[in-house]
């Protein structure tokens, strides 16, 4: 496998959502080493990580500490809707073990 696509491999991208705003921010992203960073983070504090290349493709063109645009928020909210429904059925016990 070339270093280019095993490049494109690593990239990921933190998004922050906080009810009342208009859509979700997105709060990190990086490719490589800060991609592995992130998503180590997230596995540290219990944070979902959910893998789409397509997904990660289009939110790396929105800069730090940036809204998502509209043409994003449909599939960000059925993602969002569909971790909180996994959430919900996590027994109060396993969530506090994951922090």
């Amino acid at each position: 496998m070339s270093k280019e696509r095993t490049e494109a491999l690593r990239q990921a991208v933190a998004l922050a959502y906080q009810a009342g705003s208009a859509a979700p921010k997105v709060v990190a992203s990086g490719k490589g080493v800060v991609a592995e960073r992130i998503i180590d983070l997230a596995h540290q504090h219990g944070v979902y990580v959910h893998q789409s290349r397509e997904l990660v493709a289009l939110l790396m063109n929105v800069e730090l500490d940036r809204q998502i645009p509209p043409e994003l928020y449909r599939v960000v909210a059925e993602l969002l809707a569909w971790l909180y429904k996994i959430e919900a059925a996590v027994p109060p016990s396993r969530k506090a073990e994951a922090r």
